[in-house]
């Protein structure tokens, strides 16, 4: 649905009377579950983009207070929820603006740093007591719970790639990808499962969810899908923006033996080539990026532990 500065308006004019004169903008990079507004100098609005995501909101709501301050780092914090009105038909919430921008390598003074950082933060996280969190289910799309789940999805994306797979990644990256070995990985990847009490996991370590500022990590945000369950899902970033010795750093400090390495990987590896199958056009910036992650996951794995 169209969601846009002028909607944002009217729902905090009519939920929100106090904030009514504060001007409305968009974030000049926003996400795909959810659109983000400004609102003054202090606080966003977020708003679901579809159905799929509504469930988020109240989770959020819940238990980001709860987590905020056993944390190292600032994540968001909620400061009122909304209601469907206006014709938006799903709540939606105002947080308190963090400020940085998405994690770049060229924005990030020292990688290494960076990682360990970020492995600290994720440490803290999976520390929090979990007995009463959100298992892994449809609010965040399984993360945290079991990559069987995404297992049809994933052999569907490697069929239907074949040998078009090796094209579109030496376009992006001047590298061969072998069929064989993907499976191989993927096959790894779902031989162990977790078997320790369920931790807190963010469920999307992303670039743009890690804000950089000064150089450094700054903040996390987005916990859209989070959820309690197997740390693994949160070791993606592992691939998709670290590298060399900033992938070693973020492994020694996060402190995670190789079966959830593996499990790790084979997230970074689903997400890599489902969009490789829905993306393979060579000059696309999204595909060239799904791209260097599988090449980064199968030189890992060819990398001894």
């Amino acid at each position: 649905m169209r969601i846009d500065a002028a909607l944002v308006a009217r729902l905090v004019r009519s939920q929100f009377p106090q904030w009514a004169g504060l001007p409305v903008r968009p974030v000049q990079l926003d996400g795909w579950d959810n659109r983000s507004f400004r609102l003054g100098a202090d606080k966003v609005v977020r708003l679901p983009s579809g159905p799929a995501y509504a469930a988020q909101v109240a989770k959020e709501q819940r238990w980001l207070p709860v987590l905020a301050p056993r944390l190292p780092l600032p994540i968001p914090i909620p400061v009122a929820m909304g209601l469907p009105d206006q014709g938006y038909p799903w709540h939606w919430s105002v947080y308190r603006w963090l400020a940085g921008e998405p994690a770049e390598t060229a924005r990030i003074d020292d990688l290494d740093d960076f990682a360990t950082t970020l492995a600290s933060f994720l440490t803290s996280l999976q520390r929090i007591d979990a007995s009463d969190g959100p298992p892994a289910g449809q609010h965040n799309f399984f993360r945290g719970g079991s990559l069987t789940v995404y297992d049809t999805e994933t052999r569907d994306a490697i069929a239907a790639l074949g040998d078009r797979i090796d094209t579109a990644i030496d376009t992006a990256i001047d590298t061969a990808i072998d069929i064989e070995t993907v499976t191989a990985v993927w096959q790894v990847a779902l031989a162990s499962r977790w078997h320790r009490p369920p931790v807190w996991v963010h469920g999307d370590v992303a670039a743009a969810n890690l804000l950089v500022t000064r150089g450094r990590l700054g903040a996390v945000i987005d916990f859209g899908c989070s959820g309690v369950g197997d740390p693994a899902c949160d070791l993606v970033i592992a691939w998709t923006l670290l590298s060399g010795s900033s992938r070693r750093a973020f492994r020694e400090a996060i402190a995670v033996d190789d079966a959830t390495w593996a499990r790790g990987r084979g997230w970074a590896l689903w997400k890599s080539l489902i969009t490789l199958a829905g993306d393979l056009d060579p000059a696309s910036h999204v595909a060239e990026g799904a791209g260097r992650t599988l090449h980064a996951v199968l030189a890992d794995h060819s990398v001894a532990p």
